[in-house]
């Protein structure tokens, strides 16, 4: 195990607490705008990952700091990875944040990890990617799996649209 790993697997109780509370339930139950709305949280995948890594990103700049790694986050929303962790040794860290929700007990809905085409095949281009592909020493993905309750499927059953 490297030392990235170690201090990753030790930080994991700080990320968990950071979406979620000792009992499994979400922290964040809605939004609120300047009129005090309250919104529940959508069952839109997209919205809930976006949310997730809102959450965990100061958690990470935290990380970071604490075991001395520089912090840069992707320029664009469709680039790789979505965080790069530089160690003093100048040694380059792909670490990605994926989220996903259960379909069964042991199921899930699955991640996308990424088209592999042009920076994967060519590992010196810039394209869609941070730095080039070549100048990671390592690459990480933060899986975060999520149980939706019946309540929020059944309540996006009635609203589809066909």
């Amino acid at each position: 195990m490297t030392t990235f790993e170690r201090q990753m697997r030790e930080y994991l109780p700080v990320f968990q607490s950071t979406v979620a509370n000792d009992i499994g339930d979400w922290v964040v139950k809605g939004f609120i705008d300047t009129y005090r709305n309250i919104y529940t949280v959508s069952v839109d995948t997209k919205v809930i990952s976006k949310l997730i890594e809102l959450m965990l990103f100061p958690r990470i700049a935290e990380f970071a700091r604490l075991h001395g790694y520089e912090l840069h986050l992707a320029e664009h929303q469709n680039h790789y990875p979505d965080l790069t962790l530089t160690g003093t040794d100048g040694q380059k860290i792909a670490f990605d944040l994926k989220s996903t929700y259960r379909t069964g007990a042991r199921t899930v809905s699955g991640f996308t990890l990424g088209a592999f085409t042009g920076y994967f095949r060519d590992r010196d281009s810039r394209k869609n990617i941070s730095f080039p592909y070549r100048e990671y020493g390592s690459h990480y993905v933060l899986g975060i799996i999520y149980s939706r309750s019946r309540e929020s499927i059944d309540e996006r059953s009635k609203f589809r649209l066909c």
